[in-house]
């Protein structure tokens, strides 16, 4: 994905510090991240979950709220409500840009935000949470020894994930009095809740009291043991793809017309993680899977090898073959299989006459149904004739070109 980063006028008139994932495709639609509590907008569940997003053609912006990270003003004069107008106002300077989000995630409290924002953001259609608390007050346990001196004086020093940060007492007072049931209730967007029950920072009773208030349509995923921030990157991992599938069935992503001379479209293959080989394949905004090596191979064996995609190429186009012929002909075929193995094999095994090693495909089909000799016989011959077997038999050209910088 490419990024541009840029700032806007947040709530109080300060410059906020934004971050836009652009996909290297098409766009086709916009998302609106809202970062944990005291968090920033580079936090490892917000990365991942908009490189996946953009990998789908879903450009994401991701901001620090007023005195956060790279954006001006002061936190100590923030609250939760400052916190969803600013949101707002994050959609607003999307919308002056033509790319009006239609998606929300929030993450913990910024979960909690979208919950509010939603309502005043008038392209949504779909919203998701991540450990979100159902009572925002809930926020103010992480430094209640502090409570009376902000009581008194009107604000204190905190420390917070190791980092120091002043609270005010109307920050105090905004999320003791912020009730999100009327929100919910409301929402009239298609709502995911996700959450970890064995979260520790934010109790699941939480995510339950969410999936409670809020009408149909609605889902609920659990985040099994992650933690709070979700900072394990299998989990972070998890939550992209889960927010990417599910939010593809409310935000009506049309794939655009494919380039003259691709009728089905590109296959984008980018890498998910550097450190290893783990790609995201995609195929246009509805198909994506993941290739990778073994581990024996220095991979974490979460996707096909890109010779098993090959062999899967080479079986779903036999099966298809097979299946488009006997319906062709209205045989009694009722189900067709086909088991695929690949090796290197010696020229002259294979019937080349070559002294080299080539790569040989070996070819199982099942065949069910009450077919005669003839008609099996028939069908083992139209396998043959399958496109992608002619394109590994005959070969094919691949040109190759250094994409612009």
């Amino acid at each position: 994905m490419s990024m541009e980063r840029f700032t806007f006028e947040g709530h109080a008139g300060d410059a906020l510090a934004a971050r836009l994932d652009f996909p290297d495709g098409p766009h086709l639609a916009t998302a609106l991240f809202a970062h944990c509590f005291t968090c920033g907008k580079d936090i490892t569940a917000a990365r991942r979950i908009s490189s996946r997003l953009a990998s789908m053609g879903i450009a994401v912006l991701r901001f620090d709220f007023t005195g956060l990270g790279h954006s001006k003003g002061e936190f100590a004069n923030t609250t939760f409500t400052s916190n969803a107008q600013d949101l707002v106002r994050a959609a607003a300077a999307l919308g002056d840009r033509d790319m009006a989000p239609t998606l929300l995630i929030g993450h913990s409290l910024g979960g909690a935000a979208v919950l509010k924002a939603a309502a005043d953001i008038p392209s949504i259609k779909a919203v998701a949470t991540i450990g979100a608390p159902f009572d925002p007050g809930h926020v103010t346990h992480n430094f209640a020894g502090a409570l009376d001196t902000i009581a008194a004086e009107g604000k204190a020093k905190v420390t917070l994930a190791g980092r120091p940060f002043t609270i005010g007492k109307d920050f105090i007072d905004d999320v003791a009095g912020a009730a999100l049931t009327p929100s919910i209730e409301k929402l009239g967007k298609a709502l995911l809740v996700m959450h970890a029950p064995r979260d520790e920072t934010v109790g699941i009773e939480n995510a339950t009291n969410i999936f409670m208030a809020a009408r149909h349509p609605k889902s609920f995923v659990t985040l099994d043991d992650a933690d709070h921030l979700v900072t394990r990157a299998s989990d972070a991992e998890y939550a992209a793809e889960v927010i990417a599938a599910w939010s593809a069935r409310y935000l009506d992503l049309k794939q655009p017309a494919p380039p003259p001379g691709a009728p089905e479209g590109i296959v984008r293959v980018a890498e998910a993680d550097e450190t290893g080989f783990l790609l995201d394949v995609n195929a246009g905004p509805k198909h994506h899977t993941l290739a990778d090596e073994p581990e024996a191979y220095g991979g974490t064996n979460k996707g096909m090898t890109p010779y098993g995609f090959l062999a899967a190429g080479l079986g779903a186009c036999t099966s298809m073959t097979i299946r488009m012929y006997a319906r062709r002909k209205g045989w009694p075929l009722t189900h067709v299989s086909v088991d695929i193995t690949h090796a290197k094999v010696h020229g002259q095994d294979a019937g080349t006459g070559e002294d080299t090693k080539i790569d040989g495909f070996n070819r199982v089909i099942r065949l069910e149904g009450k077919l005669d000799s003839d008609q099996r016989q028939r069908l083992l011959e139209i396998a043959d004739k399958c496109p992608v077997h002619r394109t590994l038999e005959r070969g094919a050209s691949v040109e190759t070109v250094l994409a612009e910088a």
